[in-house]
């Protein structure tokens, strides 16, 4: 389609924005498509080639920002500008009835909103004049993380409210069953370790450095509470979910007005009757006082409001036999015994481990092989043996006995003074180099796919690695591992081409996988960027590691340290053909750039925002999505966000097009 001017672009880009988002609304949050599938791609093809041929155009409430991609090298801290509280918890009928009576002895006459408890983490919206400018995990309730990246990728979540306020909402973003299932088929086929549940699930895809990942998670999400009703003449918490849900957001349409005490009760009884049938988990239900003036003379606790509180339910507890108790060597060479028991199912699941942390946990519960203990799963979550039924005892029970050799390696234990655990100290113990290996081939290292943690841990007990070198000899055992059930020509060829092709990856993620203590991804790629190549960072001493920013004495002490004493290993690495380069590029030293953390914010009319990130990071700079005091400069074009209120209430330095551009025309 051609267009005439700009200005035709530019409506029609924002008539695209707009067909698409009513849609994603209609489809997401009503369930109630108004566009066909076909209809949607073409208006969403269309749309992507407009804001890749006037990226001027390209704005942040565009459904294609959903797609994710954006990635950030940390989660920054912001404050709640209002705390987002926890409530209290109540168990049995006797404690609600007590809350209900705290209320009305008070002198007041409550109706009440009852809502279920989503199993999922907390999440806080900020949208300024209609537009989503933030997203806030609730953290400590105080403080929480930005995670604005991720957010924008959840399809119910909209990126353009239906009036152009400013407001601020809270809810929870949460994981359906399906989805994790679905999740879970596909890690599986990739060995990669399977997600536990679906809390899990939710708070580890929503704490993704790159926003693509949690894209394809498929997260949902409910809104519960608005913080500020009077701002817009609000009086109840009913009414204040009714005019949220007018704005667009998606609210649980369980949520249910009772009069009194005896409401809640059956409100209570109904969900849990129909708890396992929900698309989601739900750990309980929250009660909540109706009337807003009646919230604020109720008031809050230092941790509560005096208004609300949860309704938890019961942890199920079944019983089993614990048949034997085995001890697991970790990364650390920490030693933690585990209950084998037979097979039980509990809440969905079924259970034939749980582990008993320590001697001390296992003494105090007087736990003896052989025993009838009842089960149940912590928080809804973990298995955990509650108790032994020694009524149930019969003689033949056999006493537990603390191991003194590490079950793998069978060196002495260790116990640190002061403390309840036993360490293995053997550096070469098989479980602590098998935990290595795994490290060394995960994702954020040297991410070589089809290596999952099983699968290493077979060859290794098959024999085939000992170490993370023998992982680039394994071309020359192939035939032998393909005589192994499950190790077709397919699948081994797939795994020796990704580590083949691992050999050609930038230095952080080899420094990242060497398991240096101290060293993360974050401080690997800073030393890796710092001294371009390994020969470099090994000569470096002590003093030179600690004149680099955010590298402390630890940090630097464990490095030299390392390379003190693995000096062997990285010389047979090269001869692997390992690559030993910094591949990120460094175009050279700018003083107005070089070190410095950049936010930018509006359009730049000649320039897209990677662009410019690019050419930043190019020249030693660090992009980041949240203005705060660590900013040292922050990028201001055409119609900016509430991060330009945030610089200059901070008195950071602003750069608008002109300056930006007479900085990078004398690079």
């Amino acid at each position: 389609m051609n267009y005439g001017n700009k200005e035709e672009v530019k409506a029609r880009v924002n008539e695209l924005t707009e067909i698409l988002n009513e849609a994603n609304y209609n489809y997401y949050v009503l369930d109630n498509p108004t566009i066909t599938d076909q209809e949607y791609d073409k208006y969403y093809r269309e749309l992507v080639n407009l804001e890749d041929a006037y990226p001027e155009f390209s704005y942040d409430n565009s459904p294609t920002k959903r797609v994710g991609g954006e990635v950030i090298d940390k989660f920054n801290k912001i404050v709640h500008e209002r705390p987002m509280l926890s409530l209290a918890n109540v168990f049995n009928e006797d404690e609600i009835r007590d809350f209900d009576s705290k209320i009305k002895n008070a002198g007041f006459k409550p109706e009440y909103v009852c809502e279920y408890k989503i199993d999922g983490l907390s999440v806080a919206l900020i949208y300024e004049k209609g537009k989503l400018v933030r997203g806030v995990t609730r953290g400590d309730g105080v403080t929480g993380e930005d995670i604005t990246h991720n957010v924008k990728t959840i399809k119910v979540i909209p990126l353009t409210l239906k009036e152009p306020i400013d407001i601020e909402v809270r809810g929870e973003i949460f994981m359906n069953k399906k989805t994790l299932e679905k999740l879970n088929e596909q890690r599986a086929k990739e060995g990669l370790p399977l997600l536990q549940n679906v809390r899990n699930a939710a708070a580890g895809s929503i704490r993704q450095l790159d926003s693509s990942v949690t894209a394809k998670r498929e997260l949902d999400n409910f809104i519960y509470y608005l913080p500020d009703p009077d701002k817009f003449n609000i009086k109840t918490h009913m009414e204040a979910l009714e005019f949220m849900k007018s704005l667009g957001f998606k609210v649980n349409p369980a949520n249910r007005l009772v009069s009194d005490i005896d409401g809640i009760l059956k409100f209570i009884e109904d969900i849990t009757e129909k708890r396992n049938k929900l698309p989601y988990e739900i750990d309980g239900v929250v009660i909540k006082v109706n009337d807003i003036k009646m919230q604020e003379e109720l008031g809050y606790t230092a941790k509560y409001p005096k208004w609300a509180t949860a309704y938890k339910f019961p942890a199920e507890e079944v019983l089993t036999k614990l048949k034997d108790i085995i001890f697991t060597v970790g990364r650390t060479g920490r030693i933690t015994p585990n209950a084998v028991l037979e097979p039980v199912i509990v809440m969905g699941s079924t259970i034939r481990r749980a582990t008993l942390h320590n001697e001390e946990y296992v003494l105090a519960k007087n736990l003896k092989i052989g025993d009838i203990v009842s089960i149940r799963k912590a928080g809804d979550v973990i298995p955990e043996v509650v108790e032994a039924k020694f009524e149930r005892r019969t003689g033949e029970e056999k006493n537990f006995v603390m191991i003194h050799e590490c079950p793998m390696c069978h060196s002495p234990l260790h116990k640190f003074p002061d403390q309840v655990d036993y360490y293995c100290m053997n550096p070469n113990c098989p479980k602590r180099n098998i935990e290595s290996i795994i490290h060394f081939v995960s994702r954020d290292a040297m991410n070589i796919e089809g290596l999952g943690d099983e699968i290493v841990e077979e060859l290794y007990n098959l024999g085939f690695i000992r170490n993370i070198l023998d992982l680039y000899y394994l071309e020359n055992k192939k035939q032998a591992i393909m005589e192994f059930d499950g190790y077709g020509e397919r699948s081994v060829n797939k795994i020796l081409d990704n580590i083949e092709k691992s050999k050609n990856n930038s230095l952080e993620r080899l420094l990242f996988g060497l398991g240096i203590k101290e060293i993360g991804t974050k401080t690997a790629k800073l030393l890796a960027s710092t001294y371009h190549n390994m020969d470099a960072l090994m000569n470096a001493t002590v003093e030179d590691l600690e004149s680099i920013r955010d590298i402390g004495s630890v940090t630097a002490r464990s490095i030299f340290e390392y390379f003190k004493t693995h000096k062997e290993l990285i010389e047979e690495l090269k001869k692997i053909g390992i690559n030993m380069d910094y591949l990120g590029v460094i175009k050279g030293v700018s003083e107005n750039i070089t070190g410095k953390r950049f936010v930018i914010t509006g359009t730049i009319s000649d320039m897209g925002r990677k662009e410019i990130k690019d050419i930043i990071e190019s020249y030693g700079g660090k992009v980041s999505e949240s203005v705060s005091k660590n900013t040292n400069v922050v990028i201001v074009g055409e119609n900016p966000g509430s991060k330009y209120n945030d610089a200059l209430n901070l008195n950071i330095p602003i750069w608008n097009e002109e300056k930006l551009h007479d900085v990078l025309n004398n690079l």
